[in-house]
């Protein structure tokens, strides 16, 4: 049965100045590894600038059209896969979570907001002038990846971290919701759940371990996502429903098993619920 390759930054080395962090243009990044135009995912962070061309970019399920000025920021784990046009350019980063945060110990990778797991966006989209005024940085990481000078390590991260924090006040721009108050408790929300789906489906076990009540915790989901508490969790198990089907590893059984569900037959009614087909012709259908 098909599995969906899970890539590390080792898979990408013939450009890479370390084994944890990895910088080329995208031209001459396809060009070496034009399997990324296949569905997989990543064990590290990916950011990608894209200054021409066009294209689809199809980020766990969702699609989004690719045009210039297209940011991507995607997290480890993350399914994806391209289709892009012959004259498409631009610039790719790869980075490891230790390598980030290693050099920045004062703040984790995590505190970007596009990098929370219940409420971001994969896709920045700059106008001329943010795209002007942001392409430099990346002229600077292809220049001081072609050398071999003292710091270079360092130079290279801090210029990646110089780009996110420009893409963050980007992305606080444009979508203000990010701001709230209710982002700091909504982020420790995004972080447990992703340690504790599989086990915990009770919308109060979340709010007991986030020391607030059900209420208030369901009025934060509701104001900043208009989701119900149970509507996120729901969320982040069928987003993992899919994945696994993609696989074609394990039977449905075994993937209702894995993600918490005993009983077979609730986890269908669940899955056609949410998606409006069964596992089975969501397993069937082209990607």
């Amino acid at each position: 049965m098909k599995k969906y390759p899970v890539y590390s930054i080792q898979n990408f080395d013939c450009n890479s100045v370390h084994s944890d962090l990895y910088v080329n243009t995208f031209k001459n990044h396809l060009l070496n590894h034009s399997f990324i135009e296949k569905p997989h995912r990543h064990d590290f962070y990916v950011l990608v600038l894209f200054t021409s061309g066009t294209g689809t970019h199809v980020v766990d399920f969702d699609h989004f059209t690719i045009q210039s000025g297209s940011v991507f920021v995607l997290q480890p784990g993350q399914m994806h896969h391209w289709s892009l046009s012959e004259e498409i350019e631009g610039y790719i980063v790869f980075f490891s979570k230790e390598i980030y945060n290693l050099y920045f110990g004062q703040k984790d990778i995590d505190e970007y907001p596009f990098y929370s797991k219940v409420n971001s966006s994969p896709e920045i989209v700059l106008n001329n002038d943010e795209m002007k005024a942001i392409i430099p940085f990346f002229d600077a990481l292809m220049t001081e990846r072609r050398k071999k000078q003292l710091l270079q390590r360092d130079k290279i991260m801090n210029l990646v971290d110089i780009i996110h924090i420009e893409l963050a006040r980007k992305y606080f721009s444009t979508f203000e919701h990010e701001v709230h108050s209710y982002n700091i408790k909504l982020t420790r929300f995004a972080v447990l759940l992703e340690q504790k789906y599989k086990a915990e489906k009770a919308p109060f076990y979340y709010a007991e371990q986030l020391h607030i009540t059900l209420k208030h915790l369901n009025r934060i989901t509701k104001e900043v996502l208009n989701k119900t508490t149970t509507q996120v969790i729901t969320d982040r198990v069928i987003l993992e429903a899919k994945r696994m089907l993609m696989e074609k590893q394990f039977s449905v059984n075994e993937i209702a098993t894995t993600l918490g569900y005993e009983d077979y037959s609730y986890f269908s009614r669940l899955f056609k619920k949410n998606t409006g087909m069964t596992a089975t012709e969501f397993r069937t259908q082209k990607v």
